[in-house]
């Protein structure tokens, strides 16, 4: 009787503080991002191409591991939009990078079209790389269902010599370039053309938009505000202008729901693999129908599988799991003919 009194007056507290709500005991500490299901829906027999920021890679890295028929940034991480643009032109045009497109610096070639993983100190190795990835990238492209594009930044670095802007700076001295923000009306234009072309160029392909979380800190806590605020104005534009393009809110979800430093890296700025793994699932909520999850999941067994430590190979434990195995990637073999399981069978044939 004593303990319920106790009960029963503490419960009066939390009901004065709003910590207690109706009959669903504890209210949810966030805010919930709330986020529609998709009007069409991503399985194993689409094509997906991500390019851009953080997320691209992110989420790019998630479907690959998973199976799925994905390529993530070709060029390399890009970060503001007219890059992020000037990728996918070069992969509708195909087109075949020359001398003229690349340049040396530091006794590095290097492309300003592309991520630092491309520079080379050989110059036919620095081209030879940049053109394989397109030629594959541009195949890919061709046949792409889903169009992801996740804006980084509107800040942008023009090199003064050639008045392009650039992808990366590949640590040239910052005086070679000019430094300045884009405007809304600016990438809405760049990106009204291009979304037409896409039409043109594959009159089924949905584009998907979405804005890093993580914060270009080295502008500034107020212009990369700004900067973000630049890009959110940009993508609304291009959704009530164009029917085939959406917005998946991956930089609302982290700033609204992962506010916590928890959800950060060491360095407070890039998420968390918690962080990865919600963005993650929500991702999956929106864009996966309930068969494609769950052929996800037979996968990822298979996945985890192969991380499965084995003592001892000649035991029949460990015979019985690898026949196992086998079994099971012959039958996900049937169910997906397009999808590649050969690592798979040569590591537990091995076994």
């Amino acid at each position: 009787m004593l303990k319920y009194a106790f009960f029963s007056a503490n419960l009066q507290q939390l009901k004065r503080y709003r910590i207690f709500w109706g009959p669903n005991l504890f209210m949810e500490f966030r805010t919930r991002v709330e986020i529609l299901q998709s009007l069409f829906s991503i399985g194993y027999t689409s094509k997906c191409l991500f390019v851009g920021s953080c997320f691209a890679d992110n989420i790019g890295l998630m479907m690959q591991r998973l199976k799925f028929s994905v390529m993530h940034n070709p060029f390399g991480v890009l970060y503001n939009p007219l890059s992020v643009k000037e990728c996918i032109q070069i992969l509708i045009e195909r087109k075949v990078f020359t001398e003229k497109d690349i340049l040396c610096y530091n006794n590095n070639w290097l492309s300003f079209y592309h991520y630092t993983a491309y520079t080379d100190a050989d110059k036919a190795k620095c081209l030879e790389k940049i053109n394989h990835s397109t030629a594959i990238a541009g195949e890919f492209f061709s046949k792409t269902d889903y169009l992801f594009i996740t804006f980084g930044t509107a800040w942008v670095y023009e090199y003064l010599k050639t008045g392009q802007v650039v992808a990366n700076c590949h640590k040239i001295p910052a005086r070679e370039f000019h430094r300045y923000m884009l405007s809304p009306e600016q990438i809405t234009i760049e990106y009204a053309t291009l979304l037409k072309r896409l039409q043109g160029h594959n009159p089924h392909l949905k584009v998907i938009f979405t804005v890093s979380p993580i914060r270009h800190w080295k502008d500034g806590a107020v212009n990369n505000q700004l900067s973000k605020s630049v890009l959110h104005l940009a993508i609304q534009q291009l959704i009530d202008n164009f029917d085939f393009v959406s917005y998946f809110p991956a930089y609302e979800i982290f700033m609204d729901e992962l506010r916590d430093y928890r959800f950060y890296a060491k360095d407070m700025l890039h998420p968390s693999e918690a962080a990865i793994d919600y963005t993650w699932q929500r991702f999956t909520d929106t864009y996966f129908t309930a068969r494609t999850v769950a052929d996800m999941k037979n996968i990822e067994k298979l996945m985890k599988a192969m991380e499965h430590r084995v003592v001892n190979h000649s035991s029949g434990e460990s015979k019985k799991f690898r026949n196992t195995m086998l079994q099971q990637i012959e039958k996900l073999k049937a169910k997906f003919p397009s999808v590649d399981f050969s690592v798979e069978k040569d590591y537990f044939l091995n076994l």
